[in-house]
């Protein structure tokens, strides 16, 4: 055999060269297998063989995971950094209202009229939602203080409440109540199994969403647990009946249209807009919903591929847990599967937010009018069945709106979708127009008289807003009630004490 190969050689040079190559590829794929083996290897070391402490339970201190896993940690204590601005926001402080005062008149009636930022990293969770004049002064009598499920998506501390509690005892709590227990912001104990490390869902709501259409979280592969454990909080959601009990309105499928089904069947409003009296419905943060119709999604991608792309260190790799726009990071996170420049996939994005921009820019003009319109009507003396239509479309409109616009990076997550969505609002706010312009006319009425909201405090001055004094009361609740909280927290050790 070895003989007739030889001559073969002999005869057929390029068969020699042929092996050659042959055992050298298999070569080089055999150290590849052995490199991967290594780091693998020395990842289980780091994870399992170096840890400093045992965790037991739930762990609401990241500080401590921070021992056992020190590259994820200081990762993650950079979501506290605010120093990325994209073409469209980033990662620093925005107030939204000042920026698009129509907003204010959407939400009329609604805390989000008073105060909406753009979000932050997720180390900011606690102090944003205590700091929101939207939370108002839970210790003061009359300001209807918010229910205790509005902490459920800020910190490690909400599970372990639940656990202590009890799951229905927890939402049935005020928010001020557990303000010296929900102290540790969004980290490790949300997402991680304290003994394996690994994706676990902390979160009764989501589970619950999935055995209502009939499946098991449990049976979710890895690849998906990368986007579950976000989906626990980046969703659609109300607190359903007097128990304010989180949940997700799933059940007829996860699409704006179904959603609003669900809604529609349970004769559910979020509250009734002060202007127009229509009964409105007020989107959360669809983010997984919309990323799911989108092209990443479709091809197998998860959250966690863009939003915390791995990192190496030495022979150790790790996913880095700075979570915020895979736009700070482009060569670390698009180019690891699309070849273009950094610069060309940057304009992709930028060109699919302008894109959705542009309708939603015209859609906050126009409904704004239209509520406005409808406020005209009623003082005018219609009836309710003539507003009735008109009410209709006014609460789909900006449903489908909201929908858009509250999903963090829905133009770019599933862009034909949201402008789909956006087109929708768009022409149901067109509709709702023409059909109090009938009603206007039966009430003799043939022009309405704009106000001025070209600014946020002459738009929450329009609807009716004191803003110096909620502004001064939760300014002086602030400085006399949050003090409390952090004392009784590091007396408890819910705190670690910082120097």
């Amino acid at each position: 055999m070895l003989r007739k190969l030889s001559e073969a050689i002999r005869k057929k040079p390029v068969i020699g060269w042929g092996l050659f190559l042959a055992v050298m590829v298999g070569v080089f794929l055999l150290g590849l297998l052995a490199a991967s083996i290594t780091e693998r290897r020395a990842e289980i070391a780091t994870l399992f063989n170096n840890k400093k402490v045992d965790i037991q339970g739930i762990e609401a201190r990241n500080e401590i995971w921070g021992e056992n896993y020190p590259r994820e940690y200081e990762t993650w204590k950079k979501t506290q950094n605010m120093d990325f601005k994209s073409k469209h926001l980033g990662n620093m402080p925005e107030d939204v209202l000042e920026s698009r005062p129509e907003m204010v008149v959407l939400w009329a009636g609604y805390a989000f009229s008073q105060d909406y930022s753009a979000p932050r990293g997720h180390m900011h969770a606690i102090e944003d939602i205590t700091n929101t004049l939207r939370t108002g002064c839970p210790e003061n009598p009359g300001d209807g203080p918010q229910p205790a499920t509005c902490w459920t998506c800020k910190s490690p501390d909400v599970p372990r409440m639940m656990n202590e509690m009890g799951i229905e005892n927890f939402y049935k709590a005020k928010w001020g109540d557990l303000g010296a227990e929900i102290v540790n912001p969004i980290g490790c104990a949300d997402c991680h199994d304290p003994v394996t490390m690994n994706l676990t869902i902390t979160r009764p709501s989501l589970i619950q969403a999935f055995e209502r259409q009939g499946k098991d979280v449990k049976n979710a592969t890895m690849q998906e647990m990368r986007s579950l454990v976000c989906a626990q909080c980046h969703v659609e959601y109300y607190f359903k009946g007097d128990g304010k009990e989180l949940t997700f309105p799933w059940d007829e499928g996860m699409t704006v249209e179904k959603m609003e089904e669900y809604y529609d069947k349970a004769e559910f409003s979020d509250w009734t807009h002060a202007l127009s009296r229509a009964p409105m419905l007020k989107a959360q943060h669809p983010d997984y919903e919309t990323f799911l119709m989108g092209p990443h999604a479709q091809r197998g991608l998860s959250c966690a591929d863009c939003h915390m792309p791995y990192k190496a260190e030495g022979g150790i790799k790790y996913s880095d847990h700075q979570i915020m726009s895979p736009l700070k990071n482009v060569a670390g996170t698009c180019q690891t599967c699309h070849k273009d420049s950094e610069e060309q996939l940057r304009n992709y994005v930028y060109e699919y937010q302008d894109k959705a921009l542009e309708i939603r820019d015209r859609i906050e003009t126009e409904l704004a009018k239209t509520h406005i319109m409808a406020k005209a009507a009623w003082d005018k003396g219609a009836s309710e069945s003539q507003m009735k239509k008109s009410l209709d479309l006014i609460r789909q409109a900006q449903w489908r709106w909201d929908f858009s616009v509250a999903s963090h990076g829905a133009s770019f997550h599933a862009p034909v979708e949201t402008q789909r969505i956006l087109a929708h609002s768009l022409d149901r706010t067109m509709q709702a127009q023409l059909e109090l312009q009938k009603v206007l006319f039966a009430q003799g009425v043939v022009d309405v008289q704009m106000p001025d909201i070209s600014s946020k405090d002459k738009a929450q001055a329009y609807i009716g807003l004191d803003m110096k004094t909620l502004k001064d009361n939760k300014k002086k609740w602030i400085e006399t009630v949050v003090p409390k909280w952090i004392e009784k927290a590091k007396a408890n050790k819910r705190l670690i004490a910082k120097s």
